[in-house]
């Protein structure tokens, strides 16, 4: 496409670098094909899927993952076919037929011995059963091949040079099944035939077959009423079938069986009654009971628990007993005892048990009025003489202390009193000590003895301790001071800006080991100017760019047909190499390149703890010039270097300029580099008229401050 020479119009650039990027992860696209490519390669060489993957990418490895399987399953098909083919049987080496790799083979080899049992039937080798896709091409390939090597059987060849021969006219003969369109499948999903006119393609038993003739679906027997489900229960479909479940379960003691009904559970047949040694289990409908196998004597009766347990007759029998005479229980029978006379309190009956005679309560050896207390006997009764100190309890008929803490509260002690036999003494609380008077309580300076670890303050009736500054107190015994970690507290990410040392009593902060140096105020980091101290190792044909933290030695060189500008000279020390285009005379192609400028510059930035919004990092301002006939417009735009779509750019105008504003809208986490391709259009009547290119190339310091 033609397009009108550009008008030269001086567009300065400036470039200004802001800092702000946030904290995150930047990871490379996986390509799918190589995720797939190792999980083959992993089910060939370990025949094991479940070895852990490099890839942080979780697509890559749930590709990775069914690639692996599926070419494992594969694989374990092959062995069960060769199986088939070389010894007639599936049974497996080692014996094992329960792991997921003997159920392939094993499933793979009956498919094979079917379709060679239908070959040596003269069968046909089209699989109409309801055996599934896969077994169905299993089955099939197997019956073409033992079709195709039928007529090699050694049995049905006199020698080798005959066997020769038959080989010869067998390779001049068309293979049957080489126009077959049914051979691998065809375009069916399940069954085909081929008619020789066409193919007909048809379902197994369960699906039917859809409108394009060539896919099945599953048949909904719930749904067509195409089930034989009973009353009390419900149909549930499944992929080419149904089944029948009981819409309530059977109960305790009942199992449900294949056909959907509620057996009893014989609880003694099966050993999971809980009768104990002693009991013989009765298997009951949903139940069974535990019969004893003991049997009790007269007069005992059996518990729960099978033993014997004696009857009290005297309680279960009425009046055993003739009048005037006692019934008592023996062990498994009772007696009959005659009645005496029931003397009152304090009197019992003689020696001849004819009459009440008085008790004397007070003879030795028994003392009711307790120990050292006076006893006076009186008819029927007696009465107690106390000691100072107790009083006559008349319901317990016996002396019992006085407690004078409870009768004069209060009024006693200074603190504490404790009631004692007949008295009482008194007590001071902790930090407290009796006084010469036994009753009054006095502060006792706990300080003297030292008890803090580091400064005490007496209090009345205690003590305090206290820390001195950076100690706090400790919460398990109230007097040991310990260091305060100003580090590990929730300001302590704010106290430095890079990292916190705790030391006894108070804190430190620092820096990174190399670009930085710590700021007079002891908390933040600087950065460490290598261009500008000259302690770079820059050659002469490299430009000295500083970095967070560093700096890099790049040597930028004009592309041909532009010459380096001359306030951009090594010598300098500048972020920016700008190249303006030098065209030589007579060079159209070179004049019609709207690109005027290329500039290279560097940009170095932190990683920030905190990104909750957009940053302006770069911005691109460009001077409108006035075109009274024409309109122009600057597009602004970034055609390489944005990884993730890290960063964007926008159009502002500010104080009569344009300014193309990039701005970093995701966070990054360093070590970071990019190279963004920035262009500045100059756009006149819809032709681009004049382009400017900046590189910039951003660095980003894995620390944050």
């Amino acid at each position: 496409m033609e397009r009108a020479a550009p008008r030269r119009v001086p567009l300065p650039l400036l470039l200004l670098g802001g800092l702000a990027l946030l904290a995150a992860r930047v990871a490379a696209d996986t390509l799918m094909e190589a995720c797939c490519a190792d999980g083959h390669s992993m089910a060939t060489q370990h025949r094991d899927c479940s070895l852990p993957y490099a890839s942080e990418s979780k697509e890559c490895r749930m590709v990775r993952e069914q690639c692996c399987h599926s070419q494992l399953e594969e694989l374990h098909c092959a062995t069960g076919i060769n199986l088939a083919n070389e010894r007639d049987s599936c049974a497996t080496p080692h014996g094992d037929n329960t792991s997921l790799e003997a159920t392939f083979v094993k499933r793979c080899c009956h498919c094979c011995l079917l379709g060679r049992a239908a070959q040596a039937q003269g069968q046909s080798c089209e699989y109409t059963l309801m055996v599934g896709y896969q077994c169905g091409l299993v089955f099939r390939a197997c019956c073409v091949k033992g079709q195709e090597t039928a007529d090699f059987a050694p049995g049905d060849i006199g020698d080798i040079q005959e066997a020769a021969k038959i080989s010869e006219i067998e390779e001049e003969q068309e293979d049957p099944y080489l126009n077959d369109r049914c051979r691998g499948g065809g375009p069916c999903k399940q069954q085909c035939r081929d008619t020789g006119e066409e193919v007909v393609c048809s379902c197994f038993v369960g699906y039917q077959l859809l409108p394009d003739s060539v896919s099945c679906e599953d048949i909904n027997e719930c749904v067509m009423g195409n089930h034989n489900c009973r009353l009390g229960e419900s149909c549930v479909n499944t992929v080419g079938s149904f089944r029948c479940q009981r819409d309530s379960s059977c109960g305790t003691g009942y199992e449900l069986t294949e056909d959907n009904d509620c057996k009893d559970i014989d609880e003694c047949e099966s050993g999971i009654h809980n009768c104990l040694p002693d009991f013989i289990c009765q298997n009951t409908l949903g139940s069974f009971r535990c019969r004893p196998k003991l049997q009790c004597k007269s007069g005992f009766i059996q518990d729960a628990l099978g033993n014997c347990i004696d009857i009290n007759e005297c309680l279960s029998i009425s009046a055993p007993c003739p009048v005037g005479q006692t019934c008592i229980n023996t062990e498994g029978s009772y007696t009959c005892q005659k009645n005496v006379p029931n003397c009152g309190r304090g009197y019992h009956l003689n020696e001849e048990g004819t009459r009440c005679v008085d008790v004397d309560e007070c003879a030795a050896p028994s003392e009711p009025c307790g120990p050292g207390h006076l006893c006076v006997n009186s008819p029927g009764s007696f009465r107690c003489e106390c000691k100072a100190g107790y009083y006559f309890d008349g319901i317990s008929r016996t002396c019992v202390d006085i407690n004078e803490c409870r009768r004069y509260p209060g009024r006693l002690c200074g603190h504490k009193c404790e009631n004692t036999p007949g008295s009482y003494f008194c007590s001071c609380t902790v930090g407290f000590r009796l006084s010469a008077d036994g009753r009054s309580c006095e502060d006792v300076n706990e300080c003297s003895s030292s008890p803090c670890s580091q400064e005490c303050a007496n209090v009345y009736g205690s003590y305090q301790c206290y820390c001195r500054r950076g100690y706090q107190l400790s919460d398990v015994d109230g007097v040991t001071c310990e260091d305060i970690d100003e580090c590990a507290l929730p300001t302590g990410g704010h106290i430095c800006s890079y990292r916190c040392i705790n030391i006894p009593g108070s804190f430190q902060c620092s820096c990174p080991s190399s670009g930085y140096r710590l700021a007079p105020n002891g908390r933040n980091c600087q950065d460490i100017d290598e261009c500008v101290t000259g302690i770079h190792n820059c050659s002469i044909n490299e430009t000295c760019f500083n970095i967070q933290g560093g700096f890099r030695c790049l040597a930028f060189e004009c592309p041909k047909n532009y010459r380096r500008s001359a306030d951009t000279l090594r010598q300098e020390k500048t972020d920016t190499v700008r190249c303006i285009k030098s065209c030589r005379p007579n060079d159209v192609t070179c004049m019609l390149d709207p690109v005027h400028t290329i500039s290279h510059t560097v940009v170095s930035l932190p990683t920030f703890r905190e990104f909750t919004r957009p940053e302006e990092i770069i911005f691109l301002r460009a001077i409108m010039p006035v075109y009274p006939a024409n309109h122009a417009d600057i597009i602004f735009d970034i055609t390489e270097g944005n990884l993730r779509d890290s960063f964007d750019i926008i159009k502002r105008y500010m104080d009569g300029m344009t300014v193309g504003v990039v701005r970093q809208v995701r966070p990054i986490v360093g070590p970071f580099h990019a190279v963004l391709k920035l262009e500045m259009n100059y756009v006149v009547g819809g032709v681009v008229s004049h382009r400017n290119v900046v590189n910039v190339h951003i660095f980003v310091s894995e620390y944050w401050f």
